[in-house]
């Protein structure tokens, strides 16, 4: 009775064993494809960008193109982009450089605080060391600017890059279209198409909401500093605006900062409480009930992949991978919801309900 039940667990085994050795091979591409990015980040990281910046702009620019020279039309967008970037860094140097200098003007009472907490640890058995002696003097200070200057112009460096490829795409959006069509692979032409204009249509979704969200978390910030009676609520205003681009974390950042100045601003740490509860329920309100509802299912995705995708990207490629992580993440579940082979992928980590997935592709232009 037993001979007939082996070639069944034989089939078993080597089913079992087959499906272990393709898991291992997609994990050593997966680790291959990352460490290829991170290693290139240089390169990869400003493609990546202009892609985003393409996806967001080519509406403009296809609806000026239909009724102007496309030169001209490209002018146009270019400009707007650039206007809009530098109204936004320069709102984001506003906000921080004022912060900063407050911080500078008061840091003999950000000093004071830092003595008394140290003599309360050292009552309760808890010694620190002397890190205000040890790292808040003018050789610090000198070293911070310093390294501040070289990110300032590194950044610079990457967003002239960047520009100049979004550029060249804005050009070359159409011809690359056609040149897609004529794949000999017509499912390979139909999930790329397909998939690059759903991805469009997200990710403009997706700073659409971001925005809207951002701003009303700015306001609300703004004004419940104001009624609190907490200094520079403008800048906290638009901190929390900007930082608001960043799931999770920058949200987080925003309530961190105000509490921290609050701290050497009131007396008692019953109001330092009150305020960092009031900020972090204001950016849940926002972020957890306003912001899925105007999104709906569109941009539905775990939270635990919308996390992991920022601290990765982060990890890959500092500052900017922070703010690309997501529409990164996106990107690679909308080419994998078009293909049968791998709508599991989107289905897992995407949204929710399978019968979210995929809508079908926009073509905006």
């Amino acid at each position: 009775m037993d001979r007939p039940e082996a070639p069944l667990n034989e089939t078993h085994r080597a089913a079992s064993d087959f499906l272990s050795v393709q898991w291992a091979w997609i994990v050593l591409v997966i680790l291959s494809l990352l460490g290829a990015v991170f290693v290139a980040k240089a390169v990869v990281a400003p493609v990546a960008f202009s892609l985003f910046l393409i996806a967001m702009i080519w509406p403009l620019q296809s609806r000026l193109q239909a009724r102007v020279p496309r030169l001209i039309a490209l002018a146009i967008s270019i400009l707007v982009l650039v206007v809009a970037f530098s109204a936004f860094a320069s709102l984001v140097v506003w906000a921080f450089g004022r912060v900063g200098r407050w911080i500078i003007f008061n840091l003999n009472q950000f000093q004071a605080l830092y003595n008394q907490m140290t003599l309360w640890l050292e009552n309760h058995g808890i010694v620190m060391a002397s890190l205000w002696a040890d790292h808040f003097n003018a050789r610090w200070i000198v070293s911070f600017l310093q390294t501040l200057t070289g990110q300032v112009n590194t950044t610079l460096s990457f967003w002239l890059v960047v520009l100049v490829y979004v550029i060249l795409g804005l050009l070359e959006v159409e011809g690359t279209a056609r040149k897609i069509r004529s794949l000999p692979s017509p499912r390979a032409a139909r999930i790329l198409l397909a998939g690059s204009a759903e991805t469009a249509f997200k990710i403009r979704r997706y700073m659409i909401v971001r925005t809207q969200m951002s701003v009303l978390t700015g306001a609300l910030v703004w004004a419940f500093a104001m009624l609190f009676g907490l200094p520079l609520a403008e800048e906290w205003g638009v901190i929390a605006f900007t930082l608001n681009y960043i799931p999770f974390i920058g949200p987080f950042i925003a309530t961190l900062f105000p509490t921290l100045l609050a701290m050497v601003q009131f007396e008692t740490w019953q109001a330092v409480i009150v305020l960092f509860a009031c900020l972090n329920v204001i950016q849940f309100v926002v972020g957890s009930y306003i912001e899925p509802r105007l999104s709906g299912s569109v941009l539905a995705m775990s939270p635990f992949v919308v996390l992991f995708s920022i601290f990765l990207w982060t990890f890959l490629w500092g500052l900017p991978g922070t703010f690309i992580g997501l529409p990164i993440t996106i990107a690679i579940l909308t080419f994998c919801a078009q293909d049968p082979a791998t709508r599991w992928l989107a289905v897992q980590f995407g949204p929710p309900d399978e019968a979210d997935l995929p809508a079908p592709a926009r073509s905006e232009g």
